[in-house]
């Protein structure tokens, strides 16, 4: 029964991030991908924040915090692939750029395909898998669906506008059946968490990772700034998990880690994008829905 579980788990995730990224493809303007790409500042601080600076902050935390070890390793994957498919519809809630989300996204999707296979082995101990064996996967689940998206968006946009609800659809579907299996196997365990110091290593990781973005990107505007810290405090969860799933012995409690990090950064992210808007004092999101 466990090993059907188990299985489940993965290709309810796989489908799930196979669906979201196609949606995500399927949003993406390429014209207005190249509107944010233009803009220097904001181009830097995504590829700082998302792909140095945060992962640093991981590795930190892991020495602050005495942590088990596959804790320590889950909390280290979740520094290293940033921007959740759902980015954009907390932006939009949150009165934010969709132009330069679109941007953010791209960045942050090829840099995770990119960057993580070399850093997972730089960082982790006791994960023995090669950088092709993370990169394969990555290739496969992240951007292939989401480039599979972005040719139909850009060469038939009807068929895209018309084929972007199933995708949403399905990503829905999949995602909830995923989030099922989560708690079917993993509930038991997540109730531990808290007295292993994960579920606060957690809360410093993702609380800091929002105001630090927010108050520390000088020079953007609410509507960029938000776009950042949104985009940057959300994980992509399937991404942190491909480098577990490539190897069978891997501890359950790492994938728990990961697990427990969705409720934690859509909290994070809700209160922190409130607490912004409210903070920046810009009439123009002072009707947004998070109010």
């Amino acid at each position: 029964m466990a090993a059907i579980l188990t299985l489940l788990f993965k290709v309810t995730l796989a489908i799930f991030m196979a669906g979201s990224l196609l949606e995500m493809g399927l949003r993406l303007n390429l014209a207005d991908a190249f509107r944010g790409l233009r803009n220097v500042r904001f181009v830097a601080y995504t590829l700082v924040w998302s792909f140095v600076l945060v992962p640093a902050l991981a590795y930190g935390i892991t020495l602050l915090i005495p942590l088990q070890a596959p804790y320590a390793l889950g909390l280290l994957l979740l520094g290293m692939a940033p921007c959740a498919p759902f980015v954009p519809g907390l932006v939009d809630k949150a009165k934010g750029d969709l132009g330069f989300t679109a941007a953010f996204m791209l960045l942050a999707s090829v840099g995770t395909v990119v960057c993580m296979p070399f850093t997972v082995p730089l960082l982790t101990e006791g994960l023995s898998a090669s950088a092709w064996a993370i990169a394969k996967p990555l290739l496969i689940v992240v951007l292939l669906p989401m480039a599979i998206g972005v040719i139909i968006r850009r060469q038939a946009d009807a068929f895209a506008t018309k084929l972007l609800p199933f995708a949403k659809k399905v990503a829905g579907i999949f995602g909830l059946l995923w989030s099922v299996l989560c708690l079917v196997i993993y509930g038991k365990a997540l109730l531990g968490v808290a007295g292993e110091l994960a579920l606060a290593s957690e809360l410093l990781f993702f609380g800091v990772i929002f105001l630090a973005t927010f108050w520390l990107s000088f020079g953007l505007p609410y509507e960029q700034k938000i776009v950042l810290s949104i985009g940057v405090t959300t994980r992509n969860l399937g991404a942190c998990l491909t480098p577990l799933l490539s190897v069978p012995d891997a501890d359950q409690r790492a994938t728990l880690m990961i697990v427990l990090a969705l409720p934690v950064m859509i909290v994070v992210s809700l209160l922190g994008t409130k607490l912004g808007r409210r903070a920046s004092g810009s009439s123009a999101v002072e009707g947004a829905a998070y109010g």
